[in-house]
């Protein structure tokens, strides 16, 4: 726990400015836990209870429609970046879909109330609850807005530039379904960018 407290720590007061006081009244809160490759941190038709930080590995968020079984992956979250169905949190409402370990991972995490809670007695954690609000905000319109509005390719570096070794990390049948493309279409778009 000591470890993953630390870089805990340091993203917090990072992310948020949250003094040592701050982080010190949370530490009773947080847990640790690992999630082995495959498993899930949450399911779909499931209330999303707990923020995650990824300290180890890389998830992703897809959706998988009931009627043909087919996956679609929307996000990845990799080391150093919050994770949580931040709609089904914060409303407590189902979450529309699953977010799975990709590799063996290791997070540290923190219950719905336990946040909350933190949020009415600090008023520098109500601060952090509204810059992880703006935070999952600029993600959500992020992800709609290269949809509507940039190419295949574009959305592939940005891709790489929010998950460096992913394409090392994970099946490429996945990154193409993130990408809304074939694997043959996303092997062309890597080869013009290696040249």
């Amino acid at each position: 726990m000591s470890d993953h407290f630390e870089t805990l720590k340091i993203h917090l007061a990072d992310f948020a400015a949250l003094t040592e006081k701050d982080i010190a009244d949370s530490s009773i809160f947080w847990k640790t836990r690992k999630i082995k490759k495959g498993d899930f941190f949450n399911m779909q038709n499931m209330v999303c209870n707990d923020l995650g930080l990824v300290v180890k590995g890389i998830f992703r968020i897809y959706y998988a429609d009931p009627e043909t079984d087919e996956e679609k992956n929307i996000f990845f979250f990799s080391e150093n970046q919050f994770l949580v169905s931040f709609r089904s949190f914060i409303t407590r409402k189902i979450c529309h879909y699953y977010i799975q370990a990709m590799e063996d991972s290791e997070i540290i995490y923190i219950a719905y109330r336990d946040l909350t809670n933190l949020y009415d007695t600090h008023s520098n954690w109500a601060r952090f609850g509204r810059l992880l609000a703006e935070l999952f905000f600029t993600y959500s319109q992020t992800r709609t807005e290269e949809l509507l509005f940039i190419t295949h390719e574009e959305r592939f570096i940005r891709l790489l530039e929010e998950h460096p070794n992913i394409v090392n990390r994970i099946p490429a049948y996945h990154i193409s379904s993130y990408l809304g493309i074939t694997n043959p279409s996303l092997s062309r778009i890597r080869k013009r960018i290696n040249r």
